[in-house]
């Protein structure tokens, strides 16, 4: 078997094949990853894989065997944690936090990286410039700006708050 007769093969039955594996397992990216799978294997095996009588009845049969053993292993994996997991309650987000994370979604994201990266990854003006290729004068002025629209937009919670609390 040459290259070009296994390449014309794939490109004449791997669509095909991928939806009636997708109608098998009822997810098309599985579908996909065990049918590709399977031509794998055959191009490991193509002296022997065209001497059968019936290459896409195999390639359809190595693709469902795999999703059947994937399958089995998900489900292996999930009856194991199931067995092993203990119950811990988790605590809903801090309300500081929340209104940490929505303000930085505020800013521009040259600001919002400088002051990531400055404030939550503890690096110096010179390694953010390093890391985003500008120059340092460009890093210390969207650490400021950056500073500035989060004290504005913080600032702007905290009246609001502070209103709803004054009608209530």
């Amino acid at each position: 078997m040459t290259e070009e007769e296994f390449d014309a093969f794939y490109h004449a039955s791997f669509s095909r094949l991928v939806h009636q594996l997708y109608a098998l397992t009822g997810d098309y990216s599985e579908a996909q990853d065990v049918v590709q799978e399977a031509f794998v294997r055959a191009w490991d095996r193509r002296s022997q894989f065209f001497a059968a009588d019936a290459p896409e009845a195999w390639i359809r049969t190595v693709a469902w065997r795999l999703a059947v053993s994937r399958w089995r292993r998900a489900r292996r994996g999930w009856d194991l944690l199931r067995r092993n997991h203990v119950e811990q309650p988790v605590e809903g987000p801090d309300p500081d936090h929340a209104a940490l994370v929505i303000a930085l979604r505020k800013l521009p994201e040259a600001q919002r990286q400088a002051i990531v990266l400055h404030h939550l990854c503890d690096m110096t003006v010179d390694q953010i410039a390093a890391e985003a290729d500008v120059p340092s004068g460009t890093v210390k002025a969207r650490l400021s700006r950056g500073r500035a629209a989060l004290a504005k937009l913080l600032g702007e919670r905290e009246g609001e708050a502070e209103g709803r609390r004054a009608r209530f």
